[in-house]
């Protein structure tokens, strides 16, 4: 009884007279409400203030500092002295102005070029999140939307065995079928009615994981026209989509700039050996009221230089750090190469995802089209005697497998077209909208 309730309350909800949402709208709320986009978002403003924290490193630094003390002092000399010796209690206050200018640190140009190799870094991976949310978003749909079907293929498939068992019980009442014949319907509904239960409880699972995206269960949503135009991908060559994907896949280009990071990573390390020159420069003015000698002091110094530190051993830990980040380019590099042989395997997949996947729809549309030439015929059969009631249950589960497959067939060549545009680097807004205009 539960579970015929939440299928009532499923075909309510899918009911005409409410609006459905489109694939757009599901998508406008995810931009809104999902969670991994949102922290992709925030790791974005982060990676942004790298470049600032780089820049920092080859402008001045200006530090102003100030302070104020009282000093007590009990002073005996020894000897003769033209100084007398007793209790001394002053305050002193002083405040310094310094600045300091770095002129050849070579480290400090490596960090400022990690640091816009970094906030670029930090772009691109916000973009592969955007572009991974309409792929999400379209999968997470269009599962629900094979669910839903599933769930209705399973209840006529159900129906229909039932009209088959129906007439197995009647014809063995009379005397014109064996038993045989029941059974064999009576077990084909049994598998159809837990077939039916698994359906509901995947529509389910579906309609949650879509929930996980956009925060709330959308009361229905618009499905995909009986009519879909199957579009072969242009350019209508696999070797250019390749070429795009090697160059322009956001992931590889992630990779690309992290390989270049960790080139400066190097230059960086190895800038440990080099001498490094700054200019300084300080003003201060202090004061004091009293000082060891008996008398109160003003004094005012302007300073201006160069500083030359030359490092000259650290332990080995300079030569360490260098090693360890010419260890890191490597991998950097291997990283680099793997990531470009996986983006052009997965634009293989996806074209082939998108070619082959329209030549299956066409051949399933043509299959269908076959199995219920083939059920009619075979009901035919039966009703003259050359048939049996096992042949009919038969071609009712060929027809309605080849509806299965067809439906999952049109969502896939869908998908795949989305996924060969992200393999390629250019997936946006305009293509999902595209497979937008396909739903009714």
């Amino acid at each position: 009884m539960k579970r015929l309730t939440l299928a009532l309350m499923m075909t309510a909800a899918f009911a005409p007279g409410v609006e459905a949402a489109n694939l757009m709208d599901i998508y406008r709320d995810a931009l809104a409400n999902d969670a991994t986009l949102a922290s992709a978002r925030a790791a974005y403003l982060a990676g942004q203030e790298k470049l600032p924290q780089g820049r920092a490193l080859l402008l001045p630094t200006v530090n102003l500092s100030a302070n104020t003390t009282w000093n007590e002092m009990d002073i005996q000399y020894r000897g003769a002295s033209t100084f007398p010796g007793g209790q001394r209690n002053y305050n002193s206050n002083g405040a310094t102005l310094s600045l300091s200018q770095p002129i050849y640190r070579p480290q400090n140009w490596a960090a400022y070029e990690q640091g816009k190799l970094q906030s670029a870094v930090a772009e691109i991976q916000y973009a592969a999140a955007q572009q991974g949310l309409i792929l999400n978003v379209a999968q997470a749909y269009f599962d629900v939307l094979l669910a839903q079907d599933n769930v209705a293929l399973s209840g006529a498939q159900k129906k229909a065995i039932q009209e088959q068992l129906d007439q197995a019980k009647t014809s063995f009442e009379v005397g014109t079928a064996t038993i045989t014949d029941t059974h064999e319907a009576q077990a084909r509904f049994d598998l159809a009615n837990a077939g039916e239960i698994a359906a509901i409880n995947e529509l389910e699972i579906r309609q949650r994981a879509l929930e996980k995206i956009i925060g709330r269960l959308p009361d229905t949503l618009a499905t995909l026209a009986v009519e879909l135009v199957l579009q072969p991908p242009e350019p209508n060559n696999i070797n250019k989509w390749v070429e795009a994907a090697e160059q322009n896949n956001l992931l590889v280009q992630a990779k690309r700039a992290s390989a270049e990071i960790a080139n400066q990573e190097v230059a960086r390390n190895r800038g440990g050996h080099h001498p490094t020159l700054d200019l300084v420069a300080s003003y201060s003015d202090t004061s004091a009221t009293g000082s060891s000698f008996g008398f109160g002091n003003d004094t005012k110094a302007s300073i201006i230089g160069l500083q030359l530190n030359l490092p000259l051993y650290q332990g080995g830990s300079t030569n360490s750090r260098v090693r360890e980040a010419v260890a890191n380019q490597e991998k950097a590099r291997q990283d680099l190469t793997l990531e470009a042989r996986q983006s052009a395997l997965s634009t293989r997949e996806a074209y082939l995802g998108v070619t082959s996947g329209a030549a299956q729809v066409r051949a399933l549309e043509q299959a269908l089209m076959s199995s219920q030439s083939s059920l009619d015929s075979t009901r035919l059969g039966l009703e003259v005697g050359v048939r049996t009631n096992v042949d009919v249950l038969n071609a009712q589960q060929q027809l309605f497998s080849a509806k299965r497959d067809l439906y999952k067939a049109r969502y896939a060549y869908l998908v795949s077209r989305l996924k060969l545009k992200a393999a390629a680097g250019s997936l946006a807004e305009e293509d999902l909208q595209q497979v937008n205009q396909w739903l009714k």
